[in-house]
């Protein structure tokens, strides 16, 4: 599965799945856009990619911020010519519980995770219409657009807003060949894997839980270019936990 030539922005890419996404595309021979508010991880990842034969920038970007979207799309097609393919991966949780919630922290929280998601794509989908075979989008949503725990309400909120708007960004973009489709990760562990317990791996149908390189393939193909009649879904990674029926005996 190659992406030679192709030209890749992710967001929120410096660290945990980000990082491996955008690890994977430029394995794959794209040219990889690092774009994320952390400059010391994001620069450090740039070089590691780049130590390991492959193509990446890293571009400083506040995805809450218009501007900094608008430019880093901008410093994309100025650095490799075009863009063909966005992850939109950006994202931050708080579980707090909703009587202490602050007005604040719900904005910050729907405008990072969620108006993130319609900014960038409504940008780089600017550049990718120009593009003769068209392109792909990529928006991470996450299995809590359907099932939830206490005080996550900003992130669900969030999430299955993603889900929705990937659809209604497929249909609208349909006309450009931009296929767009979400991606709901279950539990992907991004820190210590060799901890966790048995019982983490053998509650999941898949027996073990999720890695940042799951993820990673599912943005690969659905990204490919083979892949053009898939647009519009959302495909749930999760080893199956949101189709198990659980009670407590």
């Amino acid at each position: 599965m190659s992406f030679n030539g192709r030209v890749v922005v992710v967001t929120g890419a410096a660290n945990g799945i980000g990082k491996e996404v955008s690890k994977q595309y430029a394995a794959k021979g794209a040219n990889v856009i690092i774009a994320d508010f952390d400059e010391e991880a994001g620069r450090e990842h740039e070089k590691q990619i780049r130590q390991d034969g492959g193509k990446a920038t890293f571009i400083k970007t506040d995805v809450r911020n218009e501007k900094d979207i608008i430019n880093l799309m901008t410093e994309a097609v100025r650095t490799y010519g075009k863009i063909d393919i966005l992850i939109n991966n950006a994202g931050v949780s708080r579980w707090k519980s909703p009587y202490e919630l602050s007005i604040e922290e719900w904005d910050d929280i729907i405008n990072t995770n969620l108006r993130s998601v319609f900014l960038c794509s409504r940008e780089a989908a600017k550049e990718i219409k120009k593009n003769d075979i068209g392109g792909a989008i990529v928006n991470m949503a996450s299995t809590r657009a359907a099932m939830s725990e206490p005080h996550t309400e900003g992130y669900a909120a969030t999430k299955g807003g993603i889900v929705a708007l990937t659809h209604a960004l497929a249909i609208s973009f349909s006309e450009d060949k931009i296929t767009v489709n979400s991606i709901s990760p279950g539990w992907i562990e991004t820190d210590n894997y060799e901890s966790l317990r048995n019982i983490d791996h053998t509650q999941h149908p898949s027996q073990r839980v999720g890695k940042p390189s799951d993820i990673a393939k599912a943005c690969l193909y659905l990204t490919h270019l083979d892949n053009d009649f898939v647009t519009g879904t959302n495909l749930v990674v999760d080893g199956g936990m949101t189709r198990k029926m659980i009670y407590e005996y």
